[in-house]
């Protein structure tokens, strides 16, 4: 059985109970080798997921942002050394001891800046619900509560992309929107990636993990079999012109826009020195531990490098970089085969770490 046949077969699988609707692509050698939208974008409504359908970006929201402060500098706008004070002088967080953070802008793009999600406080958001302000109220309010760690000491998942937002548009004059697409998102042509919706008649509906999914509320709790929460959404949000454009997970955009980005770390040129792309892709973080369900994997400057393939359990070689987005995505990139897989649904979790990542890795890979 064929790569497409395997894939198809993967797809057909989840869309019986765990998954509403998908967009796969998957490009080798910059060549489109596997395309399908799948599934309903509306289930009640009837709508079929279109290749064109936009979703809630949620965590792919990240490397859009990263890239953007690559290009920057490669262009000697910013440096990786420089303190994020430079350019956001009010962000003053303190270490856990009380003394003044010395956060570096290398610190934000690896998650080694101690700013953590478990620590964002009430008044602040990550993106995906809570508070509306400004995102210098959220950032300056994130500030207020000390780091999980001194800056290089540690590695942990927070709102370090946020912050970045906040430099970009501070550089740029601008808010956040404008400095992503003065350099990154008009350049490749990514039409459709915004912090706000282009055209709501394509947004995809929102949908929680269950057999099947289930619709979701506003907001939409999600509770583990223990009752715990996991997770507070709000799928409004993304059609709210005052949410805070959030760097960590605020944008929407189509499954090809996610291709055009991710393939500039797979030989697209024109946009990021050579050089910049392969930093990007490397261990930025050395050995510093990382969450126990992260064995095997490093972290770069736009997600997770895999550094041992059966520590991890991961059919990818060596040096494969991969993340996803909460409200149903995961994407790879696979310098070695010159590989690149985009995968957006409109599930949460199962998209983005359920299992369908895993069959869709495995039918790639077989």
């Amino acid at each position: 059985m064929g790569l497409v046949k395997r894939v198809d077969a993967a797809i057909d699988a989840a869309l019986v109970g765990r998954v509403v609707g998908c967009v796969i692509l998957i490009n080798k050698d910059g060549k489109e080798i596997y395309a399908r939208a799948a599934g309903f974008a509306d289930r009640e409504a009837a709508a079929p997921m279109a290749r064109d359908s936009i979703f809630r970006l949620a965590s792919v929201t990240k490397p859009i942002v990263a890239t953007t402060v690559l290009r920057l500098v490669d262009l000697g706008l910013i440096g990786l050394n420089d303190r994020v004070t430079r350019y956001l002088p009010w962000f003053t967080p303190a270490n856990p001891d009380g003394s003044l953070a010395d956060i570096r802008i290398r610190h934000l793009l690896s998650h080694t800046s101690g700013l953590a999600y478990d620590l964002l406080p009430p008044d602040a958001t990550s993106g995906t619900s809570g508070v509306v302000n400004s995102l210098k109220q959220t950032l300056t309010n994130i500030a207020k509560v000390k780091l999980a760690f001194a800056p290089g000491t540690g590695w942990t998942y927070g709102t370090s992309i946020d912050v970045l937002g906040g430099v970009l548009a501070a550089i740029n004059g601008s808010d956040v929107e404008d400095a992503l697409a003065a350099y990154v998102t008009e350049p490749l042509g990514m039409t459709d990636a915004h912090f706000y919706v282009i055209d709501p008649a394509r947004l995809t509906a929102a949908y929680a993990d269950g057999n099947p999914p289930v619709r979701m509320g506003e907001p939409h709790i999600m509770r583990n079999d223990e009752g715990t929460v996991v997770g507070t959404f709000s799928p409004s949000r993304m059609l709210n012109p005052a949410a805070p454009q959030n760097g960590g997970s605020g944008m929407a955009g189509t499954a090809d826009d996610v291709m055009k980005l991710l393939e500039v770390y797979n030989g697209r040129p024109g946009l990021l020195d050579p050089a910049t792309v392969t930093m990007a892709l490397a261990n930025q973080i050395g050995e510093l531990p990382r969450r126990a369900h992260d064995a095997g994997k490093r972290f770069g400057f736009i997600g997770a490098v895999l550094d041992d393939p059966q520590a991890a359990g991961n059919p990818a070689p060596k040096g494969t970089v991969d993340w996803g987005g909460v409200w149903g995505h995961n994407w790879v990139v696979d310098p070695l085969n010159r590989m690149t897989i985009v995968t957006c649904t409109n599930t949460t979790f199962e998209g983005c770490n359920g299992p369908f990542r895993d069959d869709i890795l495995r039918a790639v890979y077989a």
